[in-house]
C-alpha cells in the first residue's frame, strides 16, 4: 500500500461507466464512493467515509464507530495527503487497485495492484476491517487487500500487530501528529525482531517503553497486560508470522488501543454506554520504571524506594559521582570483573520479580526493573565470591532464626499462663478481636500490634497539653516517647469527633497494610473503654501546612526542597491508586495530612476516610460526602461521586499551595473572587504563570520545572474527572520533560461558585431524607 509517486490522471471517459450507487455495507468495481457518502458494516458497528478532524479544513477517507456521536476514527487512508475540498471519492479501478481521488481527479492514496483484478468487492466489516475481496467468496485468506494489514493509530480486537514474514510486512501502530492532523507522529508501537521478539514504543528515534517479551500468559515486563475476564491475548512467533493480537470473551464490550504522542502513549479505552463516554481502562508506561534503560546497564528500578534506580547485588555504578546526581543512565558495573580464564570460578545469582532484559544482543543488561507482583526471575553470572558472601548471610540468617525461634517459643509458652491470668490483657485481646472485623463481620488480617492505654498514657505524660501537637479533624494528637526511647505521635479520637468505630477501624486496617517510604507508618493502635488511638511514627517537622503557610518557616523550604516533596507525594498517591496490594483513594488530600521527616520528606496521612476497591474498580459513589472544603472534586462536592480522579484533583490544588504558599481558599482577585484555581488560571490564560509562584522562591527556582508543575497542577483540577490524568501520568510528567496537553477550564475556579456548591449539597443535606448527604467541612 501506498502513494503513488507521481500524479496519476483517470481519463474522464473512464468515469462514465461508474455510478455512485452503492449496496450497504460494499462497493463493486462498477461503483465508486464519494465524500458524504457513506459504508455502515452490516451489523452497524463501523462506518468508512470521509470527515474532516476538529477545525481542520482538510478531508480524509477514516472508518469510525457508527453509533458513538463522538465521531471516534479508528483508520485513516490517506493520513499524509489529504483532500482541500469536497471532491474526493473512492474506487477500484480495473487492475484491481483501491483509488482514493481528490481535487481534478488526481489520486492522492491507492493499494499495489493484486495477482487478481476481476470480481473485486470492497467491503466493511463489523470487526473494523476494510476488505477487498472476490465477490464469491468471502474466507480470510482470500483477502486480496485488508485494511488491518495497514493500521494508523488503533489496534481493534482481531487485527495482528507484528509482521508477516512471507510478505515482509510490517504492521505497527503510529499517532496521530496531533487530533487535528492523523499523519504519522513520531510515536510508533511495533515488534522489533530481535533474539526474543519485543513491543518497543519508539518517540523519535529513541526507545521510549518496552513491553516486555512473551510468557506465554502476558507481556513478562507489563503484567497489567495479561488475561482476564474481559481480554484473550495471543502471541505466535513461527517461520511465517510474529504477531500479538487480542480477542474479547464478552463481545458486547467496545474497546479500542491507541497510540498517541503523550507521556503515556499506550492507552487502552472502553466504552461506557451508560454514560457515553471513553473510560481510560489502563495506560503504559506505567511509572517512570517503565522508561526505557532507567537505571542503565545492570541498573535495578524499584518505583517505591528513593531514589528509584539500585545496582543489583554484585554490581557498583559505573560512575558514583553522575549515579549521586540522579544520572543512572551510565548504569552499573560489576565489582569483580568476569575472565573466561576463570569461568570454573562464576556461578549464577538468581533474582525475582523482575522484568526481563531485552534481547537486542543476546542477553543485554538493560531495562531491568522490579515489580510487586507478576515479574519473573532472571539468574546473573557473577564472581563466586558475591556468592559465597549471600550463603554466608543466609547460613547467618538461618542460624539466628533458628535461635530466635527457640528463645522466643520458650518466652511464649511462659507468657500464655500470664497473659491468660490477667485481665486487662484478655480485656485488650476482645478489643483486638471486635476491631479486626471488617464491616460484613468477617475477620480481617491487622498485621499491627495491640498497645495498652496504660503504655501510652504514660508515653504522653498523661495526655498532656505541653505534649500536643496540634488538632486535626477527628481530635487532638500528642507527642510520646515510649520506654525504649522511640517517639511516637499518638491521635487520640475525640468522642464528639464525626469519625466513629468505622472510619476508626477503617484507617487501621488500611495503614497496617500498606508500605511505602511516602505514607506515614502506623506503629500500633489501642481500644479501651471509650478511648481509640493511633500510634503513629513520629514526624519532627510536623505538616507540610506549618511551613507553607508560615511567614516564619516558610523560607525553610526552597524550590529543590519542593519540588522534592511535590514528586514524593506523587509517589505516595501512585502507589495508594496503582502499586499496593489494595486500590485506595485517600478522599482527603491536603496540606495538613502530609507529615515531614527529620529529613523533610513528605509522608501521607490520616486514612480514616479512605476507601478501598477491587483490582479493577476505581470509581464509587456515597451519600456520606466527607473531606475538606478546598480540596474536594466538583463532582464529589456535589453528587458524592469519587474516583482516584478525585485524589488527582486534590493534588493539583496541593500542588499550587505549595507553588504559591497560599491556601486554597483566599479570594485572590476581589472584582471576580476568584480562588487559587480561578486565580492560576487567569494568570496562565494571561501567559504570566509564574506570577503564582512564592516571592521567596524567587532566588532558588528552576523557572521550567515551576512552569510545568503549574501546568501539571491545572491539568490535575479539570472540570471533568476523565479530563484530568492519573497518577501514573502524573509522576511520569514530573520526570521528563515531554510535551504536556493544554489544560482546560477548571473546576471550583471561583470563591462565588465554590461557595454555592457547598451550600447546595448542604441544603440537599436539609431537605432530603431519602437521600441524605453529609458535607463534613474542616477548617484547614
Amino acid at each position: 500500500m501506498g502513494l503513488l509517486s507521481s500524479v496519476f490522471i483517470v481519463p474522464n471517459l473512464l468515469f462514465l461507466f461508474f455510478t455512485t450507487s452503492y449496496g450497504v455495507d460494499s462497493i463493486t468495481q462498477t461503483q465508486s464512493l464519494s465524500d458524504g457518502k457513506t459504508l455502515v458494516s452490516k451489523g452497524g458497528s463501523f462506518e468508512l467515509g470521509f470527515f474532516r478532524p476538529g477545525s481542520s479544513t482538510n478531508r480524509y477517507l477514516g472508518i469510525w464507530y457508527k453509533n458513538i456521536l463522538d465521531k471516534t476514527v479508528v483508520w485513516v487512508a490517506n493520513r499524509g495527503s489529504p483532500i482541500n475540498d469536497s471532491s474526493g471519492f473512492l474506487m477500484i479501478n480495473g487492475t484491481g487497485s483501491l483509488l482514493l481521488l481528490g481535487q481534478n481527479k488526481t489520486v492522492v492514496w491507492s493499494t499495489s495492484p493484486p495477482t487478481q483484478s476481476q470480481n473485486l468487492l470492497l467491503q466493511l466489516l463489523d470487526s473494523g476491517n476494510l476488505v477487498l475481496r472476490d465477490e464469491r467468496t468471502d474466507n480470510p485468506e482470500d483477502y486480496v487487500w485488508q485494511s488491518f494489514d495497514y493500521p494508523s493509530d488503533t489496534l481493534l480486537p482481531g487485527m495482528k500487530h507484528g509482521w508477516d514474514l512471507r510478505r515482509g510486512l510490517n504492521r505497527r501502530l503510529t499517532s496521530w501528529k496531533n487530533w487535528e492532523d492523523p499523519s504519522p507522529g513520531d510515536t510508533i508501537f511495533e515488534i522489533e525482531l530481535y533474539n526474543y521478539p519485543d513491543g518497543y514504543i519508539w518517540k523519535g528515534s529513541k526507545i521510549f517503553y518496552r513491553t516486555g517479551p512473551w510468557n506465554g500468559i502476558g507481556t513478562s515486563g507489563s503484567p497489567a497486560l495479561k488475561r482476564n475476564s474481559i481480554y484473550q491475548f495471543t502471541f505466535v512467533t513461527n517461520e511465517d508470522e510474529v504477531y500479538y493480537m487480542y480477542t474479547l470473551k464478552n463481545q458486547s464490550v467496545i474497546t479500542r488501543l491507541v497510540i498517541n504522542q503523550s507521556d503515556n502513549p499506550f492507552q487502552r479505552y472502553t466504552w461506557v454506554e451508560t454514560e457515553k463516554i471513553w473510560n481510560l481502562y489502563s495506560t503504559l508506561p506505567k511509572d517512570l520504571c517503565d522508561s526505557y534503560a532507567r537505571c542503565g546497564a545492570y541498573g535495578n528500578c524499584i518505583i517505591s524506594d528513593s531514589p528509584i534506580c539500585q545496582c543489583l547485588k554484585g554490581f557498583r555504578p559505573k560512575s558514583e559521582e553522575k549515579w549521586d546526581l540522579t544520572d543512572w543512565t551510565q548504569g552499573c558495573v560489576p565489582k569483580k570483573p568476569l575472565s573466561c580464564q576463570d569461568k570454573l570460578k562464576h556461578g549464577f545469582l538468581k533474582f525475582t520479580g523482575l522484568k526481563l532484559p531485552d534481547t537486542k544482543n543476546t542477553w543485554v543488561d538493560r531495562n531491568i526493573r522490579q515489580f510487586e507482583t507478576g515479574g519473573q526471575d532472571l539468574y546473573i553470572r557473577m564472581d563466586a565470591s558475591e556468592l559465597e558472601s549471600v550463603d554466608g548471610r543466609k547460613k547467618k540468617i538461618a542460624a539466628i532464626v533458628v535461635a530466635s525461634v527457640a528463645v522466643v517459643s520458650g518466652l511464649l509458652l511462659g507468657g500464655c499462663y500470664i497473659f491468660r491470668s490477667r485481665k486487662n490483657a484478655k480485656e485488650a485481646a476482645e478489643k483486638s478481636e471486635k476491631l479486626g472485623q471488617g464491616r460484613d463481620g468477617q475477620e480481617e488480617d491487622m498485621e499491627l500490634p495491640i498497645l495498652n492505654l496504660s503504655t501510652i498514657t504514660r508515653a504522653t505524660d498523661g495526655f498532656s497539653f505541653d505534649n500536643k501537637l496540634g488538632e486535626g479533624g477527628f481530635g487532638p494528637v500528642y507527642k510520646g516517647v515510649l520506654e525504649d526511647g522511640q517517639e511516637i505521635a499518638v491521635k487520640r479520637l475525640s468522642k464528639i469527633s464525626g469519625q466513629g468505630a468505622n472510619e476508626f477501624k477503617n484507617e487501621v486496617i488500611l495503614i497496617a497494610k500498606l508500605q511505602h517510604r511516602n505514607l506515614v507508618r502506623l506503629l500500633g493502635c489501642c481500644v479501651e473503654g471509650e478511648e481509640k488511638l493511633l500510634v503513629y511514627e513520629y514526624m519532627p517537622n510536623r505538616s507540610l501546612d506549618s511551613f507553607i503557610f508560615d511567614k516564619t518557616r516558610y523560607k525553610i523550604l526552597d524550590w529543590s526542597k519542593r519540588f522534592q516533596i511535590i514528586c514524593g507525594i506523587a509517589r505516595g498517591l501512585l502507589y495508594l491508586h496503582e502499586d499496593s496490594r489494595l486500590r485506595i483513594i485517600h478522599r482527603d488530600l491536603k496540606a495538613s495530612n502530609i507529615l515531614l521527616d527529620k529529613e523533610l520528606n513528605p509522608k501521607i496521612s490520616d486514612f480514616g476516610m479512605a476507601r478501598i476497591f477491587g483490582g479493577d474498580q476505581t470509581e464509587g459513589n456515597t451519600n456520606r460526602v466527607v473531606g475538606t472544603y478546598g480540596y474536594m472534586a466538583p463532582e464529589y462536592a456535589s453528587d458524592g461521586y469519587f474516583s482516584t480522579k478525585s485524589d488527582v484533583f486534590s493534588f493539583g490544588i496541593l500542588l499550587l499551595e505549595i507553588i504559591s504558599g497560599k491556601k486554597s481558599r483566599g479570594v485572590f482577585h476581589q472584582d471576580q473572587s476568584l480562588n487559587l484555581i480561578g486565580y492560576a488560571w487567569k494568570l496562565w490564560k494571561e501567559n504570566s504563570p509564574l506570577g503564582l509562584m512564592d516571592a521567596c522562591l524567587e532566588d532558588s527556582h528552576c523557572s521550567s520545572e515551576v512552569l510545568r508543575c503549574i501546568h501539571i497542577s491545572l491539568l490535575c483540577v479539570e472540570q471533568r474527572p476523565e479530563d484530568r490524568p492519573s497518577m501514573s501520568s502524573v509522576v511520569l510528567m514530573l520526570g521528563s520533560e515531554n510535551a504536556l496537553l493544554q489544560p482546560k477550564q477548571p473546576g471550583f475556579f471561583t470563591g462565588k461558585h465554590s461557595h454555592a456548591q457547598a451550600r447546595s449539597s448542604s441544603s440537599k443535606n436539609e431537605s432530603s431524607s431519602n437521600n441524605e448527604v453529609a458535607v463534613r467541612i474542616v477548617d484547614m
